[in-house]
């Protein structure tokens, strides 16, 4: 099991996005995700999601609000914990980044990008401003067969 957290940092109408191309055996080889990593030994998941978004983009988080969890299962990697955050309070100037190109992207444009499909679902509820949630995605390889939100089934293949 892993704890990760993932912030979509968010000015005019755009995220900032890491286009993972960078990094060899990288499970997000070529898609396009929100700024995060893995939680070190002791920390939150606040103090993660400071930390991971100084370290790949150089920007100083002023206030971040932690907008739920997702607990990602596959069957060719191991169960992770994502903590998602949004921040649209931040200070300093965007670094080049060694896992990837970063990118500001129009938030409707996202969806178009290679992304992975259970994304597309928290993106949306980070839209619609939703309270705090909880949302397990299982893959069979890179394919969504289910989606659970608040423990209510979304999607089932």
């Amino acid at each position: 099991m892993i704890n990760t957290t993932l912030c979509h940092i968010e000015k005019d109408g755009k995220y900032l996005m890491l286009h993972r191309v960078k990094k060899e055996n990288d499970q997000n080889k070529d898609k396009w995700v929100a700024i995060g990593g893995k939680f070190e030994d002791t920390e939150s998941p606040e103090e993660c999601n400071r930390r991971e978004v100084f370290e790949e983009t150089g920007l100083t988080l002023n206030s971040a609000r932690y907008c739920g969890i997702v607990t990602f299962v596959s069957d060719k990697w191991k169960t992770e914990y994502m903590h998602i955050f949004h921040s649209a309070d931040f200070s300093g100037k965007v670094k080049t980044c060694d896992e990837g190109e970063l990118c500001w992207v129009d938030k409707k444009e996202i969806y178009s990008l290679p992304i992975w499909q259970g994304d597309k679902i928290f993106l949306e509820l980070l839209e619609k401003d939703e309270p705090f949630f909880s949302l397990k995605l299982e893959y069979k390889g890179e394919n969504l067969v289910k989606a659970v939100l608040n423990d209510t089934v979304i999607h089932n293949i």
